[in-house]
């Protein structure tokens, strides 16, 4: 496995064949008692039967070990695929899926979340670490088993990079944060709120991508995810994420979920040198959530150009009036 990046998008690729596990017939492989035991990261609660558990993927996009090693091949840049990418075990029930979760259990599996990006976040190889879920068949899901998955890479996505720039940017003349200001207008004007709980807002974005596409974010501002404390304020981010969830299930059982925090400041090279200085005020995490509705969808009409045939508006209202406790 390798890193090529494209110099035109300026996007990096990994190529290669990550590892094949051997063929097996029999248990699922996140259940507890099966192969994936030998090699816990964490697991939540400390004490007595743990809920989440959380592994190195045993079929690993990126290795935790070396350097990246970055070269040049003629007028290319490569290096070699470091990283970290793990599992988060959500449950153990093996036909339990993170939306019919308490609020309890859905906050320990954003605990996960915040302590592995803490962790990580210590290696001063990464640039960016963040969680995410593919929910379903159509999402590409590896596993029936309730689960999510981690990783930490030493460039930062292209679509983070456009998010900083932007937030950079509209901080630069405004002194003021881009994602604070979309959320105050669509509070203001509640043509695009599905539903809060207490500091956190569920939204339909102005120009959503796919149909019933949901963000949730805190109306406080902070730029770090794993930096939202313990307690009422996360039970109130795992509450909405439970409700939101629900109600997306009544419209499709596929779903991509992303974290979307920043970056790690421990990098001051590459494409994040100038990126500091203000990123504590500019940047702002969110939680992006995109269902499949349709296996013959339209929405990457032409790739970076989406096409969404269902008005947000029209979409948030519908999102409000399901019953979120179904």
């Amino acid at each position: 496995m390798e890193l090529r990046k494209d110099p035109i998008t300026r996007s990096w690729v990994v190529i290669g064949h990550p590892e094949r596990e051997k063929e097996r017939i029999g248990p699922c492989a996140l259940c507890p008692g099966n192969h994936l035991q030998q090699q816990v990261l964490l697991q939540l609660p400390a004490q007595g039967e743990p809920q989440v558990r959380v592994y190195p993927h045993f079929r690993p996009l990126y290795r935790i070990e070396g350097d990246p090693a970055r070269t040049a091949d003629g007028i290319f840049d490569r290096m070699a695929a470091v990283g970290a990418h793990e599992i988060i075990v959500e449950t153990p029930a093996h036909s339990q899926v993170l939306a019919r979760l308490s609020d309890e259990e859905i906050e320990r599996v954003l605990e996960a979340y915040a302590l592995r990006i803490t962790d990580l976040k210590r290696d001063a190889r990464f640039k960016f670490v963040t969680a995410f879920k593919n929910e379903g068949r159509q999402a590409g899901e590896e596993w029936p088993h309730a689960h999510s998955e981690l990783m930490a890479t030493t460039f930062v996505p292209r679509r983070i990079l456009y998010e900083l720039r932007a937030a950079r940017e509209w901080y630069r003349d405004r002194e003021r944060c881009v994602f604070c200001d979309i959320l105050r207008q669509e509070i203001r004007q509640q043509k695009r709120i599905v539903d809060s709980v207490g500091d956190y807002f569920a939204v339909c974005p102005y120009a959503s991508r796919v149909p019933f596409e949901i963000w949730l974010m805190p109306r406080t501002h902070n730029h770090q995810f794993e930096a939202v404390p313990s307690g009422a304020s996360r039970r109130n981010l795992a509450t909405l994420l439970g409700r939101t969830l629900r109600r997306l299930l009544q419209i499709s059982t596929s779903y991509h979920m992303v974290l979307h925090t920043a970056p790690s400041t421990l990098q001051t090279k590459g494409e994040l040198s100038d990126y500091w200085a203000t990123i504590s005020g500019d940047y702002h995490w969110h939680i992006e959530i995109l269902p499949i509705i349709e296996t013959r969808s339209k929405s990457y009409s032409l790739k970076e150009v989406y096409f969404n045939g269902t008005l947000p508006e029209e979409a948030a209202e519908q999102i409000r009036n399901l019953d979120p406790a179904r």
